[in-house]
């Protein structure tokens, strides 16, 4: 799979995968560019699948909230009781960018949650703002992790916030895990930020892929483990998926995983590009475990 963006504005611009499966159908949400207005402005793409290998494009989630109006991206889809609850960000509004919520039976068309934003961080520990969503539930909570910045507005790190399982997901339902960081950046190649949190849960742990480093700087995929979901410790002090070879898609970096359980398979999605982010494509591999150690790629026949 090589996926890229073929009805927006931009040439071959598709960033911050999302994917959920509801029934046989695969949805797939990320970043693009729509012009609405006269302005170029980021918007989230609505894409469907069977095979994960083929998409039909379906259109952009309308911007029809005033907290959208210099655009969305960076969705992550959760599906509940036949619903799914796409988690977004706004666009373009610095300290004041935040989560925002929205709900679909069909995958397509979505209903906007009235208290949007939902949810960012406060902002006696960070600067107050909230993107690059990810949700998971994990005991009787959804929780929601965010990428904030520092308050001089250049580390990027993480935060949480949790919501009860059940509960509408509203303004009202979140509550901020801790006031510090869950991760941040201190290895040399993550550079000024931690991003793009991706989880799943295994064997009674929370599992967080990331974005380390801003991108094409490279940005490189690392991973952490929580047993609560808010205290994570770090795999390695070495990447966990790295940029590809000259010339390949994905040469200026690896970026922005999204992860889903697809059954019995662990399905990541990520980002590259191959010109330092003139260009940006979406790939996918698969997760799987050897022991307790995380691998990525082919899974060994053994194992299938």
């Amino acid at each position: 799979m090589l996926f890229t963006e073929t009805h927006g504005c931009r040439e071959a611009f598709s960033k911050d995968p999302a994917v959920i499966r509801k029934g046989e159908e695969y949805f797939f949400y990320y970043s693009g560019f729509q012009v609405l207005d006269g302005k170029e402005k980021l918007a989230v793409g609505i894409s469907r699948t069977s095979d994960l290998e083929h998409y039909e494009f379906e259109g952009f989630l309308p911007l029809t909230q005033e907290c959208e109006a210099n655009g969305v991206g960076a969705p992550a889809a959760y599906l509940e009781d036949g619903v799914i609850h796409l988690f977004y960000q706004t666009y373009g509004n610095r300290e004041r960018d935040a989560i925002c919520h929205a709900t679909s039976t069909d995958g397509v068309h979505f209903e906007k949650d009235p208290t949007n934003p939902i949810f960012h961080p406060t902002d006696d520990w960070c600067c107050g703002r909230a993107i690059d969503a990810d949700v998971v539930a994990f005991g009787d909570k959804l929780f929601l992790y965010i990428a904030t910045r520092d308050k001089d507005f250049r580390v990027q790190m993480l935060g949480a916030a949790s919501a009860k399982l059940g509960s509408d997901y509203s303004r009202s339902s979140w509550k901020q895990e801790i006031a510090s960081p869950v991760l941040k950046p201190e290895y040399p190649w993550e550079g000024d930020c931690i991003e793009a949190p991706a989880t799943f849960v295994h064997g009674g742990k929370v599992y967080l892929l990331y974005g380390g480093n801003y991108n094409c700087h490279p940005q490189q995929i690392g991973y952490a483990t929580s047993t609560d979901g808010v205290h994570f410790e770090k795999a390695s002090d070495e990447p966990f998926i790295r940029p590809g070879k000259p010339g390949s898609w994905n040469a200026s970096e690896s970026g922005h995983p999204y992860v889903f359980v697809d059954g019995d398979k662990i399905r990541l999605f990520f980002q590259g590009s191959p010109d330092g982010g003139k260009r940006w494509y979406i790939s996918r591999t698969d997760l799987f475990f050897d022991g307790d150690r995380l691998c990525h790629g082919e899974i060994p026949e053994d194992r299938i």
